[in-house]
């Protein structure tokens, strides 16, 4: 019993070094597994950092165009008012009086010298009589002045009538004669002075207003009593800027459509104003129209004229765009195939595209569509268009 106890004994103190040792190898293969681990994350974190950059992306393509230059017909629009090229303004020329009969209406033609209205002739006639009567006794007077220096004449001869006496007849008879031609003219006169009381139209033309009425009393401070387009032919009036205004040249032609109407009207102009306002910065273009019922002097209309043609470039509509302003923009593509910003003034849009009056040569390269996607700067590759 005693020898068994010892040797389990001393088998225990034999065993427990062996225990230690297994500890302290699992530690350290612990340890070294951590050291390991941090080393693997170290030689990652550094190979991370020193990896080579990523290749940049390609450059777009975008398709440009070169538009050149066509022959474009340049348009301006205004707008402005209607009326007659000679509006006449038609009054008492005479005396005046009582106007006992009006024969024409807004609206009627009349040619020139034609009665318009009339007016009571009774004081001016019995006037015209009464100058007839002076006549007649001027004329009665005048020829019994030549009787008595006929007679006079006679009796020289025998020394019956002096040299005096001859001379006192023959100045007589001068005076009668006198007053023949007198009252002659007063006649002529007051025959002209009846034929005034008609109010008569001055050309021939469109009636446009009617001013007076029979019973209505007018003299010549009455002012208008009929209003008359000359020939018919009206006008249309545009306000036009400065800087439209030097495209405009007498003979252009012009098409006026009035408000509320679908039809234009051909005409042409007549007139460049001579000086502008110094306010406004406009000027008044004057355009002959012939005569339209539709065309009525007071109305407001519209008008374009076509300005002579001129060479620009002509781009489509996909190619100009407009920032927020409301400045109209290209982007062009530069010699180093970088985007670049061109401001252009635009005209017309046609079925052919973009009028473009200012701002480009027609040799640049112009981003055809997609224009919205890029910035100045960005850098692209040109494909030029091909095809319609």
């Amino acid at each position: 019993m005693n020898y068994d106890t010892g040797a389990l004994h001393d088998n225990a103190n034999a065993e427990q070094p062996d225990g230690t040792v297994a500890r302290r190898r699992r530690r350290l293969i612990i340890v070294f597994g951590l050291v390991l681990l941090a080393l693997i994350a170290v030689v990652a974190f550094f190979g991370r950092s020193h990896k080579a950059p990523v290749a940049a992306a390609p450059a777009p393509s975008v398709t440009v165009i070169v538009p050149g230059r066509v022959s474009v017909a340049d348009s301006i629009t205004a707008t402005g008012t209607l009326q007659a090229k000679r509006d006449m303004p038609v009054g008492v020329a005479g005396e005046g009086g009582m106007v006992s009969r009006v024969l024409v209406d807004a609206g009627d033609w009349v040619h020139a010298g034609q009665t318009l209205a009339t007016v009571d002739p009774t004081v001016q006639a019995a006037q015209a009589g009464q100058m007839q009567a002076q006549i007649a006794n001027a004329t009665a007077n005048a020829k019994l002045a030549q009787s008595n220096l006929d007679r006079a004449q006679a009796l020289v001869s025998r020394g019956f009538i002096s040299k005096s006496n001859i001379d006192s007849r023959t100045a007589a008879r001068d005076a009668a004669i006198a007053n023949v031609h007198l009252a002659q003219a007063q006649y002529r006169e007051q025959t002209a002075r009846l034929g005034r009381l008609d109010i008569r139209a001055p050309a021939s033309g469109l009636i446009l207003s009617r001013g007076v009425e029979a019973g209505q009393i007018v003299s010549s401070g009455s002012g208008m009593l009929f209003r008359i387009a000359m020939d018919g032919v009206m006008e249309f009036d545009a306000r036009l800027a400065e800087q439209d205004l030097a495209r405009i040249h007498v003979g252009m032609p012009a098409r006026v459509t009035p408000i509320g109407l679908a039809q234009p009207y051909a005409g042409h102009v007549w007139q460049v104003p001579p000086v502008i306002d110094p306010t406004t910065r406009q000027g008044v273009v004057r355009v002959e129209l012939p005569y339209a019922a539709a065309l009525r002097p007071g109305g407001f209309a519209t008008a374009g004229f076509v300005a002579d043609p001129r060479q620009a470039p002509v781009l489509p509509e996909s190619a100009v765009m407009s920032d927020a302003k409301g400045l109209n923009y290209v982007y062009l593509v530069g010699g180093d195939n970088h985007v670049v910003r061109r401001d252009v003034k635009v005209g017309d849009v046609s079925d052919a595209g973009v009028a473009v009056l200012a701002g480009l040569n027609g040799d640049e390269r112009v981003v055809y569509s997609a224009g919205a996607f890029l910035n100045p700067g960005d850098k692209v590759v040109p494909v030029a268009k091909t095809g319609a």
